[in-house]
């Protein structure tokens, strides 16, 4: 069992993934082999909707 909380749930993240072209990747090679930049910029639009939300 992971200790680690999810601060973003895995469908959002997959939404996400999805808008900014990077799924093909984490479909083919998962969520580890998805690049420094592209994790910036998934978290970045997650921040976007969040406070969009709040």
């Amino acid at each position: 069992m992971s200790r680690r909380k999810r601060l973003i749930s895995e469908n959002l993240r997959t939404e996400i993934a999805k808008e900014l072209g990077v799924f093909d990747i984490v479909q083919n090679q998962g969520w580890g082999a998805v690049s420094s930049k592209d994790c910036g910029r998934i978290v970045q639009k997650a921040i976007e909707i969040a406070s969009r939300n709040f």
